[in-house]
């Protein structure tokens, strides 16, 4: 919205200032500060509201999860959904920095919104009864297909878009490993979104994990996005997908990121709220679609490794015991299996995050490797 006050520019001289509002570089940090003062500023409100709705986190018996109980059973009561905070900041930035014509930034706002109901939905559940049984994981994969295929047929079949959506890229490859996926795309890309979605919800098992490897995750996206709207930058320095509406996306990441860090003002070790799968369900949906846009959706795998390993930990660890009655890991996903070996909870979120940023700076590295 803001974006078009450079216009003004060309009324009279005493406006000049105003074409600050037409680079993404300005709308990106003003989308990042004003994502964070949201949360910040809203964030004690929403705590409160939270407890006083007695919208307290269920936490797992000890029949369940056994001495992990013991190492959490603290937690017992912490407000949930606090996700609400993020993915308003986020829309609220968004509205504010971004330009909403943007076939990008269309779908990444219909992500948000329906895998942030969604994981809404969940929580009310769990709350309700309770228990840690939110809604069946067939309905919830369902749910996250149907909106992960609308967001990427929106964009298979608009014209301005649908080319560049078809290519599939391998980081440090200059051109497409396969230049038309064809109707394939409406199958390999909804599990991107779906992929991501769930990864980030299986993170977030500890205070501030989740949203300490978002903001490194976003940030390295951020970079990709704006490099991948730049044609100089893109297709005569770095040699990487070039579509002029990708660079917008950036201004999405950087409000993302905003969020992410106001959040965890609240979020961090001992945590006075959890995102719940409010946020996390959405947090991963839109870092899926950000992948997508700016056509590095494999390397996502490099950039959110932690999210990559944690939800490969307990595929492994589910396999393992069905096809051998033995598991790899004390426990799944991978953090408790650290806290369980002895790790304060504190130190295995430290490290996580430096695995975060060390895979973030791995993937922005692939960029000159071409």
């Amino acid at each position: 919205m803001l974006y078009y006050l450079h216009l003004l520019k060309d009324s009279s001289e005493f406006f000049d200032i105003l074409n600050v509002f037409q680079y993404q570089t300005f709308r990106a940090a003003g989308a990042c500060l004003t994502a964070f003062l949201i949360s910040v500023l809203l964030g004690n409100r929403v705590i409160l509201k939270l407890t006083s709705l007695k919208i307290g986190q269920p936490i797992r018996t000890k029949e369940e999860v056994h001495r992990l109980a013991e190492l959490h059973g603290i937690k017992t009561g912490t407000p949930t959904m606090g996700g609400i905070l993020i993915v308003g900041a986020v829309l609220a930035a968004t509205v504010l920095w971004a330009r909403l014509s943007n076939p990008f930034i269309q779908t990444l706002v219909f992500v948000a919104i329906t895998t942030g109901l969604l994981g809404f939905l969940d929580d009310w559940r769990k709350v309700k009864k309770k228990n840690s049984a939110g809604v069946s994981g067939r309905f919830k994969l369902l749910v996250q297909f149907l909106v992960a295929g609308v967001a990427v047929g929106y964009l298979y079949i608009l014209p301005e878009t649908s080319e560049y959506i078809r290519q599939l890229y391998l980081p440090s490859l200059k051109y497409p490993i396969i230049g038309d996926m064809g109707i394939f795309t409406l199958v390999l890309l909804p599990l991107v979104i779906v992929g991501a979605s769930n990864a980030v919800n299986l993170t977030d098992g500890l205070d501030g994990l989740a949203s300490g490897c978002t903001v490194t995750t976003g940030l390295a996206y951020g970079i990709l996005t704006y490099v991948a709207g730049h044609q100089i930058l893109a297709e005569d320095y770095l040699f990487v997908p070039f579509h002029p509406a990708a660079g917008e996306v950036s201004i999405f990441c950087a409000g993302l990121v905003g969020a992410a860090l106001g959040f965890l003002w609240f979020n961090c070790h001992p945590a006075r709220v959890f995102m719940g799968d409010t946020g996390s369900l959405s947090i991963g949906g839109m870092l899926g679609m950000i992948a997508i846009c700016c056509k590095q959706e494999l390397l996502l795998v490099v950039i959110g490794f932690v999210f990559v390993m944690e939800a490969m930990s307990v595929i492994l660890q589910v396999a393992s015991f069905k096809l051998t009655g033995k598991r790899i890991f004390k426990m799944s996903p991978i953090h408790h299996h650290f806290e369980l070996l002895g790790w304060e909870e504190s130190k295995v979120i430290n490290r996580f995050w430096i695995i975060s940023i060390i895979s973030a700076m791995v993937g922005l590295m692939t960029l000159k490797l071409r």
